[in-house]
């Protein structure tokens, strides 16, 4: 073993990250806000109008306060800094709050379909015009919400799965709002169930993406936007490097990525080695968004090898 080397995560990378927190922290907040509002609203809309759609969406809209609340938490948490027995931070707390609330989300799915299932038996009475205006309110509400989080979903799994859960409270809206009008005009009852499995089936196709992609994480699968066989490919490019073996590839949270790799070279000065570790580290950055890396070289034949060997004989006698 020549040397060994570990680069900190990229300041830009981890500056970016804490912002995208930071953004995240304030529209989970005003979302939070917006729904524990239209919760109560469609609770008191629900019972008055006996709308099982509404009823549904309310229920749903429980867990995205749960959920919310638990992204949030999750990014307060996130902020700590790294210690000296969690050495990376609290980052996975974030994808544990994800991996949550995708499993909250399969929850009240499944719980939609069986109140579905009832209503399909016995048809209720439902008042449309009471269902119709609490629904137009709540996809008023959820827009605001989208509209908040926009600019900071795509690149953080925990805002993701909480933005998920206002995908499907609009959805819902939009549903109980095309029953309502539906009741009102055809008196066509069993649309209110119709559309309650409709939109249990949207959030559940929604929740099972969640759940393998933090479960991934979790693993430490290889992030599915980077190839192994290109970093590979990548490393043994560079000049003076003849194998790569040990590779591994994972994320630490959502844009945070990490690799470890050792890297065999032709036998050569210790400050070239410093070189090709540098050349690495550059690659892996530039073309595989890839912070923090950590390089063990190796080589056949090389003076510590030696020096290693007469030691642990010195050792033995």
């Amino acid at each position: 073993m020549l040397t060994l080397k570990e680069k900190k995560l990229n300041p830009m990378s981890e500056h970016e990250h804490q912002h995208n927190i930071q953004s995240g922290s304030k529209g989970l907040l005003i979302a939070l806000i917006i729904t524990i509002v239209m919760m109560m609203a469609e609770v008191i809309g629900g019972f008055l109008s006996n709308s099982l759609a509404l009823l549904g969406d309310a229920g749903h809209m429980f867990t995205d306060v749960f959920s919310l609340g638990l992204s949030l938490f999750a990014f307060n948490v996130a902020k700590k800094p790294p210690n000296s027995t969690r050495t990376y931070g609290y980052h996975r707390v974030e994808v544990m709050a994800a991996l949550t609330n995708g499993l909250l989300l399969i929850i009240i799915s499944i719980t939609i379909f069986y109140e579905a299932y009832k209503r399909f038996l016995t048809p209720p009475n439902i008042n449309g015009s009471i269902m119709l205006v609490i629904a137009s309110i709540g996809l008023i509400a959820n827009l605001i919400g989208i509209y908040v989080l926009k600019d900071t979903h795509a690149d953080n799994l925990n805002i993701r799965s909480a933005f998920l859960h206002i995908i499907g409270d609009t959805l819902s809206s939009l549903g109980v709002i095309i029953g309502g009008i539906l009741i009102i005009m055809k008196k066509w009852y069993l649309v209110d169930p119709i559309i309650s499995i409709l939109i249990g089936g949207i959030i559940i196709k929604g929740a099972i993406g969640i759940i393998k992609e933090s479960s991934s994480i979790l693993l430490e699968y290889v992030p599915s936007n980077i190839n192994i066989n290109q970093v590979s490919h990548a490393l043994l490019s560079i000049n003076g490097v003849k194998d790569i073996h040990d590779l591994h590839i994972w994320t630490i949270t959502s844009g945070l990525y990490a690799m470890s790799a050792h890297v065999l070279i032709d036998d050569r000065m210790i400050s070239d080695g410093a070189s090709i570790i540098h050349q690495i580290e550059d690659i892996m950055r530039e073309k595989f968004n890839l912070t923090h890396t950590t390089i063990q070289l190796e080589c056949d034949s090389c003076e510590c090898k030696m020096i290693c060997s007469m030691i642990d004989k010195k050792k033995g006698n």
